[in-house]
């Protein structure tokens, strides 16, 4: 893999896929993260995958195969690779998927990398080393500084432009320190935390009416604006701050569950030590993180991960893991708690683990927060975005008034 080789990964987090992409790189692989969009990628996806598949496999799986029609990429020295869970979310399928569509296509000499922690399955041209592991974690923790501190400034910028300006810089930055080996250590992360909270405080700001609101859900359409219709500039757009939980968050989850399958289902003691051991090392990055925004009060720093976990604990089971199960209610009352209290629950049409804890909890969320004002939204190929945008606007019309909005009503759909 490593000569001559291009693996195509699809674009599934907004700023952490380009630092991911490096660390990548630094070890030797040309990872490409595919940005295509449009209903001609979604068509592409279901031309050649199951017609019941999830949402997320459409979109994600649509760009890589789209990369390899499009004559971008010559298949013959391209590979795909795909994060795999090896849970019972059908994302655990993506990689028979995308091997069944290749073989459809006559392209089954195309491989298919699984980038999976649990080991669900090696790749002979492909290794996931503890470096890249631990190397991935600090470029998924400044991918989520980025995406905070941008998120807190973009509203009130008074020069349209500035912050946009300042997250490419740091993209640049720190895509060129790893190129170069640096920005890896504990120092060079606090220092780059520091410098980066500095430059956004530096940008003109000016006070503005806003409607804070959250963003939860299923893991792509949650962050990527091809799954689901540019929702952070929607919001923006209708006068709103934004914040979403980081993606450090959901690693942290899937450490953190480790304990919860042996103690639940039997699963191995040693992987009690692993993920226990993963989960210090990235709780301990987290606290940079937080100690770097103490001298800006006025950017609102995320919630830890222990918080997180306490809060879904008053709401479900730590035994319901499928999809993002219990992190889920923890974080939606996490934002709640922080004053976004307007949430909207991003959720792919037929994602089941996504539809029972999403729209599942929102009574205990309300009877817990009685102003909580939570809307699940449903994506889809065949969703129409007018309708995505109505009730998001009923959301924010209903914020704005004041009202609190019925537990029962709050749970349904357009």
């Amino acid at each position: 893999m490593k000569r001559g080789y291009t693996i195509i990964a699809p674009d599934m987090f907004p700023t952490h896929m380009e630092l991911l992409q490096a660390i990548f790189r630094l070890s030797g692989y040309n990872v490409e993260v595919v940005r295509y969009e449009g209903k001609k990628v979604i068509d592409t996806g279901l031309k050649y995958l199951h017609n019941d598949v999830c949402y997320p496999a459409v979109c994600a799986l649509g760009q890589q195969i789209y990369a390899l029609t499009c004559g971008d990429y010559d298949p013959r020295r391209s590979a795909l690779i795909m994060f795999q869970t090896g849970g019972g979310c059908r994302a655990s399928n993506y990689i028979m998927l995308l091997r069944k569509a290749l073989e459809n296509m006559d392209m089954g000499y195309v491989p298919v990398i699984s980038l999976s922690l649990g080991g669900v399955e090696k790749s002979s041209g492909f290794r996931f080393t503890p470096f890249m592991l631990l190397a991935g974690i600090r470029a998924v923790l400044y991918g989520d500084m980025l995406l905070l501190l941008k998120n807190q400034t973009l509203p009130y910028e008074v020069n349209p432009g500035d912050t946009e300006a300042v997250v490419k810089k740091w993209i640049g930055r720190l895509t060129e320190q790893f190129a170069r080996r640096r920005g890896l250590s504990g120092r060079a992360v606090r220092r780059n935390l520091r410098a980066m909270a500095e430059d956004f405080h530096r940008i003109p700001r000016e006070k503005r009416e806003v409607t804070k609101v959250g963003i939860v859900g299923e893991i792509y359409v949650k962050y990527a604006a091809f799954g689901n219709n540019g929702l952070e500039r929607f919001l923006l757009s209708q006068g709103c701050e934004v914040m979403v939980p980081g993606a450090l968050g959901f690693f942290q989850y899937c450490f953190a569950n480790m304990e919860t399958d042996h103690a639940y289902y039997g699963a191995p003691r040693r992987n009690v030590w692993a993920g226990n051991l993963a989960l210090r090392i990235s709780e301990r990055w987290e606290k940079e993180m937080l100690k770097a925004l103490e001298d800006y009060p006025e950017f609102v720093p995320p919630v830890s991960f222990d918080r997180v976990k306490e809060l879904a604990d008053e709401v479900i089971d730590r035994g319901v893991k499928m999809g993002e199960g219990w992190l889920l209610p923890g974080e939606t009352a996490a934002l709640i708690e922080k004053g976004y209290t307007s949430v909207v629950c991003a959720q792919p049409f037929g994602c089941l683990p996504n539809h029972i804890v999403g729209k599942g909890t929102v009574r205990r969320l309300r009877e817990k927060y009685p102003r909580a004002n939570i809307f699940p939204v449903d994506y889809d190929a065949g969703a129409s975005r007018v309708n995505q945008e109505n009730r998001i606007k009923l959301m924010l019309a209903i914020a704005r008034d004041g009202e609190a909005f019925p537990a029962g009503a709050a749970a349904g759909t357009t």
